[in-house]
């Protein structure tokens, strides 16, 4: 097995003083992918930058305090590439991959943060920029992974709900950045037939949800009012080894440690 977790920290810094570091360390993931990191590596004390039995790798934005991806990997890389090849957004912090040996093929794995958007602003002007720019680097890693006979993976925080199951207040949210028809155009162009593959929705494909993430106000996380925004999307034959996907839902409102909860799924390759 290859199991692979994703999750949005919110600052992983805040995140370690409210229970991330034990999280990680009972986690049984051989890759974890983190989202909105915010800070630089120097920045890190030691167990959050080099955590003790994991090679990490950080790609911090330029922009201190912002967004921000890692990869914590169990099995050294041999490789790792920051940014998509956007000279705009190489040092924003939204993206880094490795290359690890798994079953003698090579897997890419992605860590994603796409940009929120905000409707009617300049930010959602550059979360349009940015997915054209990401989806020719989607279409790239996935012909290299078919050429090579390896396979690849992109997971992280889209900051898309692609359909109405994927959040619980859709009818409300249609005019919302995350659930607007051009951006779940998008996600669908990114998902066709014989491209790629979202993997939690293979796997459950008539559930509502499993949201992964819910706003801190409110009784949202209560009610189980969230969203399905973070994703792993894997090239075909990867995808259809997916033997299980669980999200991990924290207990209670008071044990969250980010606003994300991991989304985590094995791969019997």
């Amino acid at each position: 097995m290859l199991t692979v977790t994703t999750v949005n920290v919110n600052g992983v810094r805040a995140a370690a003083k409210k229970g991330f570091l034990g999280w990680l360390e009972s986690t049984s993931a051989d890759v974890v992918c983190l989202q909105e990191v915010r800070a630089e590596p120097d920045q890190l004390p030691a167990p959050l930058r080099d955590p003790d039995g994991w090679h990490a790798y950080h790609a911090p934005a330029a922009a201190k305090g912002r967004a921000g991806v890692s990869v914590l990997t169990r099995r050294a890389p041999t490789a790792v590439r920051v940014g998509c090849g956007a000279a705009e957004f190489d040092a924003s912090g939204r993206y880094l991959e490795i290359d690890v040996p798994h079953a003698g093929a090579t897997v890419t794995v992605g860590s994603l943060y796409l940009p929120s958007g905000e409707v009617g602003t300049p930010r959602q002007d550059e979360k349009h920029r940015f997915m054209d720019a990401f989806l020719a680097h989607l279409t790239a890693l996935r012909e290299r992974a078919a050429q090579d006979g390896g396979h690849a993976l992109v997971c992280g925080d889209w900051n898309i709900a692609h359909q109405e199951a994927d959040l619980k207040n859709w009818r409300s949210n249609q005019k919302s950045a995350g659930f607007l028809p051009e951006e779940r155009a998008w996600l669908t162009s990114v998902l066709a037939p014989d491209a790629w593959t979202d993997v939690v929705r293979a796997l459950h494909p008539d559930t509502t949800g499993p949201y992964s993430w819910w706003s801190y106000r409110g009784k949202a996380f209560d009610n189980d009012s969230g969203w399905r925004i973070d994703l792993h999307v894997a090239t075909g034959a990867l995808a259809k080894t997916a033997a299980r996907a669980v999200v991990e839902r924290a207990p209670s409102y008071d044990r969250r440690w980010s606003d994300h909860a991991p989304v985590t799924v094995a791969y019997d390759l």
